[in-house]
């Protein structure tokens, strides 16, 4: 049995709906690397894991200098 239903799926893989600072930065990451399109169109689970750990380490390191210094 799939985690998602097809209609929550959708809704995952649309930027429109990111709710957290988290998943909109981690939109802008994607768009950042090239990737933004293909999680539109397939999906975060057709990224491989070099894909999704560079998104994250990313993300990781902009959190961390945020929480450091706020006025970057």
């Amino acid at each position: 049995m799939p985690k998602y239903s097809a209609k929550k799926e959708a809704e995952r893989n649309n930027p429109a709906n990111a709710s957290t600072p988290d998943e909109i930065m981690k939109w802008e990451i994607a768009k950042e690397l090239g990737l933004y399109n293909k999680v539109i169109e397939t999906g975060w689970k057709s990224l491989s894991a070099k894909e999704s750990g560079r998104i994250g380490g990313i993300l990781a390191n902009r959190k961390k200098t945020n929480i450091t210094d706020p006025d970057n």
